[in-house]
Parts: C-alpha cells; sequence; structure tokens
C-alpha cells in the first residue's frame, strides 16, 4: 500500500482535499502548540450549554476538527432529564423522513425505532439523548452532526482547555460556581469563549453592568485575559447550513488571533477586537430593541413604514446608550446595527414580541420559551432600564429645564420596561409610544448624545 494511514484518512476527510485538511491540521496543531498540548494529548474542547448557538457552535468544530481524533476531543453538556413533548416528537419525526441523509444516519446507527415510538407515543425521548444523534431541542428543523454530549458536569469540564459558554446569561453565574469546585486543583486556568449575549445591573457601589463574561471571572477565577467574548450578526441554524457570516471574537491579543484562525472557515468570517466588554454590552443591547420590534410588526399587520418608524427611534436610543457605555462609540456602530437588524429580521426576541402581541404567548409563561429557549432581551429591559433609571446618571433634559436620569429620554426602553417587567401596560402601549406627538426627532437624541460629555466608565465597572 501506498503511503501512510494518516496521509490515507486526510485524503478522505468530509471536504474532499488534502490541501484543505492540511490546512486545518496546521490550524489545529498552532493552538495545541499555544495552549502548550504535547503529543498523544488531545485538545480538549467542551460547549457548556445547548441552545441553539452553542450546539451549532459545537457541531461546527465537529464538522470541521472531529476527524483529527488523535488531536482533539469536541463534546457538549447539557443537564439531562428535560423530556420532549409529543408535538416536538411528531415533528422531529417529520424532520427525520423529510431528510435522506439523516433518515439513513439514523437507521446505520439503529436509532430510527425509538423516533418512530416516540412519534407514536410509545416512548419518551429526552433532549441530551437527541442531541447525540445531532438533534437541538432548540432548533428542531436544523439537523446537525452527531455530538458527544456529556450530563455531568464535573466530566464534561474537570480537564477541558477550552470551555465555550453556550449558556444564557441567566443561567452563567450558577453553573460556572459549580464548575469552580472542579478546578480548585488546577495548575493551568482554561480559555473560555462566551456565546452569551445577556446583562445584570448593579447598583452598589455604584451602578454598572455585569456581563458574562465578568460573571465567569468572579465565579470561576480564571483571569479575564483567558476569557474572551464572540458574537455578530449571524442565526445559527443559517451558520449552519454555511450562510455567509462574520462574527469578531474580543479579548486579549495572545489567545484572540490565534482562535480566530482556528475559528475561521470559508463561509464563517472571524475577526478579531480587543474591546471585550463593550462589544459584550452591544450584543445584550439590540436583544432590548428587538422584542419591541416585533410588537410592532405584528400589531401593524407587518406595515413597512410603522416598522422604520420604530427602527429610527429605536436606533436612536441604542445610539445614545452607547454614548454612555463607549468612550468611542462610533467604533461599534456598524457592529451594533448588523447585529440589530438580523435580530428583527429572524431573532427569537422579535418573535417573542410578535407573539406576545397577537396573544399566541403571554407574560405569565416566562421568558424560557419551548423550542426557542430563552429570551435574553426579557432580561436585559429589566437591567438595562434600572441601570439608566438611576439619578446619579442624570443628564441635562433636552429643553434645558432639569437633569434627568437617561431613561426618561428612552421612552422605547422605559415603555418596554412598563410592558415586560412591571406589566403596568399592555403590548399596544408600544405603539402610543411611537404615536406620542411631543415625543422629540430620534436626530435630537443623537444630537445631544453626541454634543455633551456622556461618557460614564463607571457603568461598565471601570475608574
Amino acid at each position: 500500500m501506498v503511503g501512510t494511514t494518516a496521509t490515507l484518512h486526510r485524503s478522505l476527510c468530509s471536504n474532499g482535499s488534502l490541501y484543505n485538511c492540511n490546512v486545518l491540521e496546521e490550524k489545529l496543531d498552532e493552538l495545541r502548540c499555544l495552549v502548550g498540548k504535547t503529543d498523544g494529548d488531545p485538545l480538549r474542547i467542551v460547549s457548556v450549554g445547548a441552545g441553539a448557538w452553542g450546539s451549532v457552535f459545537a457541531a461546527l468544530l465537529q464538522d470541521t476538527y472531529g476527524q483529527f481524533r488523535e488531536k482533539v476531543q469536541i463534546r457538549i453538556w447539557r443537564r439531562p432529564g428535560k423530556a420532549v413533548d409529543r408535538a416536538t416528537a411528531e415533528h422531529l419525526f417529520e424532520v427525520i423522513n423529510s431528510r435522506e441523509d439523516v433518515l439513513r444516519r439514523l437507521i446505520r446507527r439503529c436509532a430510527y425505532l425509538k423516533y418512530v415510538e416516540a412519534r407514536l407515543g410509545d416512548r419518551t425521548l429526552f433532549a441530551d439523548e437527541i442531541l447525540k444523534d445531532g438533534f437541538c431541542l432548540n432548533m428542531i428543523d436544523t439537523p446537525l452532526c452527531p455530538l458527544k454530549v456529556v450530563t455531568n458536569l464535573q466530566e464534561a469540564v474537570w480537564d477541558a482547555d477550552i470551555v465555550v459558554n453556550g449558556l444564557p446569561s441567566t443561567e452563567t453565574r450558577e453553573v460556572f460556581e459549580e464548575i469552580r469546585n472542579y478546578w480548585k486543583e488546577r495548575i493551568t486556568m482554561p480559555i473560555i469563549i462566551s456565546l452569551s449575549k445577556g446583562i445584570e445591573a448593579a447598583l452598589h457601589p455604584v451602578p454598572h453592568i455585569i456581563t458574562p463574561t465578568q460573571m465567569i471571572n468572579r465565579a470561576t477565577g480564571v483571569p479575564i485575559e483567558n476569557i474572551l467574548y464572540l458574537g455578530g450578526p449571524n442565526i445559527a441554524s443559517e451558520i449552519y447550513h454555511k450562510e455567509y457570516a462574520n462574527a469578531r471574537i474580543c479579548g486579549a491579543e495572545k489567545w484572540r488571533k490565534a482562535l480566530a484562525k482556528f475559528l475561521r472557515q470559508p463561509h464563517f468570517i472571524v475577526w478579531d477586537n480587543s474591546d471585550l466588554v463593550t462589544h459584550e454590552v452591544m450584543g445584550g443591547l439590540k436583544n432590548v430593541y428587538a422584542i419591541g420590534a416585533g410588537m410592532v410588526a405584528a400589531l401593524t399587520n407587518e406595515s413597512a413604514t410603522s416598522k422604520s418608524v420604530y427602527f429610527a427611534h429605536c436606533t436612536s436610543e441604542m445610539i445614545f446608550i452607547t454614548h454612555l457605555l463607549a468612550e468611542e462609540p462610533e467604533k461599534l456602530a456598524g457592529p451594533l446595527l448588523a447585529d440589530t437588524y438580523v435580530t428583527l429580521l429572524k431573532g427569537r426576541n422579535a418573535w417573542y414580541g410578535q407573539m406576545l402581541a397577537k396573544g399566541e404567548l403571554n407574560r405569565d409563561m416566562g421568558d424560557s420559551i419551548t423550542g426557542k429557549g430563552m429570551i435574553q432581551g426579557v432580561s436585559a429591559v429589566g437591567a438595562f432600564y434600572e441601570l439608566l433609571s438611576q439619578s446619579s446618571l442624570s443628564v441635562l433634559h433636552p429643553d434645558g429645564s432639569k437633569p434627568v436620569a437617561p431613561a426618561e429620554l428612552c421612552p422605547l426602553l422605559k415603555t418596554l420596561y412598563k410592558i415586560l417587567i412591571t406589566r403596568e401596560k399592555s403590548t399596544q402601549d408600544i405603539l402610543q409610544a411611537l404615536r406620542d406627538e411631543t415625543l422629540n426627532d430620534p436626530r435630537d437624541r443623537i444630537e445631544i448624545a453626541q454634543s455633551h460629555a456622556f461618557y460614564r466608565p463607571s457603568l461598565l465597572g471601570q475608574p
């Protein structure tokens, strides 16, 4: 036989190109070297949390690097015991039978029968069980590659070199506080890539934002230079279908440049940036206004005029808030608007706003929705409003009459807070906020922000 087994393996890799296989292996070897891995010791990557983006991220890595089994091990953790309801099982069965490649794969793995039984109601499937076959409970219509699923958190993370945080921000602190117990004996700290878009508000000693990377740092003691944020204007299912997309990985230079290269693919371009916290906060801010956009779309029967009026006012509020949070806000305008645009088009937060306005969901159902996962914008509405309503952050009212809290100059944020958090208002009131004849030209709000020394570094926990 001519050639080695390794050469033959590379020549038969999934993309059919020996050149591409060599390029991928070189990128993997570079990251392994930087992390300090030796021959025979695989790079261990684990995704914590199996929502849509966390599952897709793990599947992308598995599809790309899973062929190099001796050099990298890719796993995903999710909690056990989450049952798949009968309606979802029936839909899952339809998806399987509509895809010949998936059908053949399940038959080869002797896994098809359990989906037949679930369809008939003779068996209960569980979320961790179907994830092993490549089905994410929050994204049933997009079959993924089979994944190595671990349901024991300690087993998943104790020796991981790279941990991907795919958890909602509302669950990040709790899970990573548990993880801290498993890392007490570690000599070297892992690299953590957070995909989470959400924030919390803290009012003491001064009002400030807490982001998922900060939660992880405080919960685990992992140095902040080892924690990065990855975000961009993309929809998880479309990325897995190889729609062209881009993202930024933000954090310390030592890791972000190597990871950007490692994660970059022809259809998924990853850039790197040093501004970790601000990009992370912007990822949470767009979810706030996406909920309102969904409400407006539903209440006006998709009126292009109404949606554009809303867009003008919501973007002016976002620009206003960005000037409070960033020293150089103009650098964030493009990423923020792009992320906002894709979320308004197809994001779960806009969908949630639509369903509330149509009466197909109600606020008593909470913000974790079957088949969609956590609606991060709800908690973000509460956090941003609580922060920006603090008198210590007051700015001069446009008419020059008196100082007011920044939230008073953000009528959409204020209305969303009263709809979603205090429930003083109904979804219809979002239209009233738009139609208020006393509402200032959105340009005025932008000019106010640009013409004053608005920047409040304390909001991001900076001196």
